[in-house]
C-alpha cells in the first residue's frame, strides 16, 4: 500500500510540463527576504504570503507540488482551510521540509552537516496525518580551497540515506537534495568534478541503506561556474556538463531529477532548464523545484499588501508558465511577455 502511494505521488509530481514550488523557507530565511522589502516577518504575514501564492489562479497547470515549512503545514488559510488540504483540493501534491537546517561540522572549518534526524520517525508519522505526501532534506556542499573534504561528503551522504529510508518507511517520497553551493570563483569544470564525487557518494549510501531508488527523487543544482568566476559558462555548456555528470552518477532507476535554482536569477534559471530539456531525451524525467526563481517577482509585487495580491499572483503565473515550457524545451524569450 505504501509503495503504491509513493508511486502515485511520484507520477503526480513528475507530470509533463509541471514542476515543484519550494515554499519551505525557514524563519531566518523568510525574515531576511521580507526585511529586504520592509515586511515584518510575523506569523500572520507569513501565512498571508503563502496563502497568496497557493491560491494563484491556474497554479496547478504548471505546478505539481509544493514543499511546505513546518509552520505552514499546520496553518489554516483566512477561510479556515488547512494549507496542505488547500493544495490537495487544487490538484497539487503537498510536501514538507523535514531537515532542521545546517550546523558547522566539528573539525572541518567551512563545512556543514544537516540537523534533524533526532525524532524524525515520529515527526514523519505526524506529517502523514497532516497530509504530506513527500519530504525534502537538504545538505550544503561548498567548493573552495581543499573543500569539500571526503569526510564532509561522506557524513552528509549518510544522513541523506537515513532520512530517505525513514521517509519511505512512512510511505513518503524522499527528495534527496545535496546542494553544491555557487559561492566562490571556481570554474564549471571544478563544479562538475565536485558534483560527480558528491552524487556518487550519495547513491552509494542510499543503496547501502536499502533505499528504494524507484521511490525517491533527486534535487540538485545545475553544473555552473562559481558566482565570482570571471568566465561564466553559457547555457549550452551548462546543459552539456550537467547531463554528462548525471549520466555518470545517477542510476536510471531514479524516476526523476528536480533542479534547485540555488541563487540563480529567475530568467537564467529558466533558460538553462530549457537548454537541458532540449538536449534530451534523458533516462529520468527532469523538471524544476525552484524557490526564489519562482517566488522573487511575486514577493516583490506583493510587498506585504493584500491590495497587490493579483499582481503578485500574475508574476508567479508567468514564472510557473515559463518554467513549464522550459521543461518541454519549448521556452523562448518571447514567453516572458506572452
Amino acid at each position: 500500500m505504501k509503495t503504491k502511494t509513493m508511486e502515485a505521488s511520484i507520477e503526480a509530481l513528475l507530470a509533463p510540463g509541471k514542476g515543484i514550488l519550494a515554499a519551505d523557507e525557514s524563519f531566518p530565511t523568510i525574515e531576511k527576504r521580507f526585511k529586504e522589502l520592509g515586511i515584518e516577518s510575523t506569523e500572520d504575514n507569513r501565512r498571508a504570503y503563502r496563502e497568496m501564492l497557493f491560491t494563484t489562479p491556474g497554479l496547478a497547470e504548471n505546478i505539481s507540488g509544493v514543499i511546505l515549512f513546518d509552520e505552514t503545514i499546520r496553518q489554516n488559510t483566512s477561510k479556515g482551510v488547512n494549507m496542505a488540504a488547500l493544495l490537495a483540493e487544487r490538484g497539487i501534491v503537498p510536501g514538507i521540509k523535514v531537515d532542521g537546517g545546517t550546523a558547522a561540522l566539528p573539525g572541518f572549518p567551512g563545512e556543514k552537516f544537516t540537523l534533524g534526524l533526532d525524532g524524525l520517525r515520529e515527526r514523519l508519522a505526524e506529517y502523514v496525518a497532516l497530509g504530506a505526501k513527500f519530504t525534502k532534506w537538504r545538505a550544503v556542499i561548498p567548493i573552495g580551497e581543499g573543500l569539500p573534504t571526503h569526510a564532509a561528503v561522506k557524513a552528509n551522504a549518510a544522513q541523506h540515506a537515513l532520512y530517505a529510508a525513514l521517509s519511505q518507511e512512512a510511505g513518503l517520497v524522499p527528495i534527496v537534495e545535496p546542494e553544491i553551493l555557487m559561492d566562490g570563483d571556481h570554474t564549471i569544470a571544478r563544479c562538475e568534478e565536485v558534483a560527480t564525487s558528491v552524487l556518487r557518494r550519495v547513491f552509494e549510501e542510499l543503496e547501502e541503506h536499502r533505499v528504494s531508488l524507484e521511490h525517491m527523487l533527486l534535487k540538485t543544482g545545475m553544473i555552473l561556474s562559481g558566482e565570482e568566476c570571471q568566465v561564466q559558462a553559457p547555457a549550452a555548456e551548462v546543459a552539456s556538463a550537467t547531463l554528462r555528470c548525471f549520466r555518470r552518477t545517477v542510476p536510471t532507476a531514479v524516476p526523476g531529477i528536480v533542479f534547485l535554482s540555488g541563487g540563480q536569477p529567475d530568467v537564467p534559471a529558466t533558460q538553462r532548464l530549457n537548454e537541458i530539456a532540449r538536449m534530451g531525451p534523458s533516462p529520468w524525467k527532469i523538471t524544476f523545484s525552484y524557490g526564489r526563481a519562482l517566488q522573487d517577482p511575486s514577493l516583490k509585487a506583493w510587498a506585504g499588501h493584500a491590495k497587490n495580491a493579483a499582481a503578485a499572483q500574475a508574476a508567479l503565473q508567468l514564472r510557473a508558465k515559463c518554467n513549464g515550457l522550459a521543461v518541454r524545451g519549448a521556452y523562448k524569450d518571447e514567453s516572458e511577455t506572452a
